[in-house]
């Protein structure tokens, strides 16, 4: 069955994928009206979320975030889709880059690092971009899909443009093998870990469990850490922004990293939170115990 829903939905993915950008965004209208108002996807998992994350915000204000989120998640879904076809010059128009030089600096030292972002702005068309720059090749850490034919597509649409990724079970493991080469790492940072394993901070007013692996991994290999920002000045139209987070991840206290990274992300998320991912069930989780 599943190998029959891949060959139905392919034509219908690629259709979208070769839409040009505004009628892509016409579409995403009338998906907008759709998913919000009649299918009304996870409305309760963002409306919580909103309404924790934000005590201090008035319902119309809430409101309004909800509604431009998912206007945004609906542009986000259709622009995913295009990234199986946009081409190297479209990734240019759309999405402008500041703070290169920060990556310019270690590349010309020799230097990998490690990149650390969330689910803010549009990750995919953010890999995209990063391939067009010219410097370190880029490794996404990805969770890999069980269906074999979906998640060769997905591997296919986040790797045609140069890119590479890595398995997350297998993450050290591939960054150990490639110490030899110039990369980056692409760490996205507000997914959910299994409490009993995770670092445990205040993220959004909420008790929250943070991965350890970027924090251990930069630590043991010695490699800088850069926050890249995916902002959305207008609709179609994104910026990319890298800032130095933490030069040399070495000899600091334990939670500091993860502290440092998670801050930085909220700080985007409080002013522009109507493009991150609110559907997902961030704090489904409670801290253990003396944790």
């Amino acid at each position: 069955m599943g190998t029959l829903a891949y060959y139905l939905a392919l034509p219908f993915i690629y259709s979208i994928s070769l839409l040009p950008f505004p009628l892509l965004y016409m579409l995403s209208d009338v998906v907008f009206v759709l998913l919000y108002h009649v299918i009304r996807y996870r409305r309760y998992v963002v409306r919580e979320n909103l309404r924790k994350s934000f005590p201090e915000k008035s319902r119309a204000e809430l409101n309004r975030i909800e509604r431009d989120f998912y206007r945004w998640f609906c542009d986000l879904t259709l622009e995913t889709l295009k990234t199986l076809t946009i081409s190297r010059s479209a990734v240019l128009e759309h999405v402008h880059v500041e703070g290169e030089q920060v990556l310019r600096n270690y590349h010309a030292q020799g230097r990998s690092i490690i990149l650390v972002m969330g689910h803010w702005g549009n990750w995919e068309l953010a890999g995209a971009r990063f391939s067009q720059l010219g410097l370190h090749r880029l490794n996404v850490i990805y969770h890999p899909l069980h269906h074999r034919k979906f998640n060769a597509l997905i591997v296919h649409m986040r790797t045609r443009l140069g890119n590479g990724l890595y398995p997350m079970a297998e993450t050290m493991k591939c960054m150990v093998r490639d110490r030899g080469k110039l990369t980056c790492t692409a760490f996205i940072a507000d997914q959910t870990p299994p409490p009993e394993r995770a670092y445990w901070t205040t993220f959004l007013n909420q008790d929250t469990p943070v991965f350890w692996g970027t924090e251990k991994i930069a630590a043991k290999l010695g490699y800088p850490i850069v926050y890249v920002g995916l902002d959305r000045p207008r609709r179609g139209h994104y910026l990319m922004r890298f800032e130095e987070l933490v030069p040399d991840p070495t000899g600091l206290a334990e939670g500091a990293i993860s502290e440092i990274h998670t801050r930085r992300l909220e700080q985007d998320i409080r002013r522009r939170p109507e493009i991150w991912l609110w559907t997902h069930r961030r704090w489904k989780h409670r801290r253990p115990s003396g944790g």
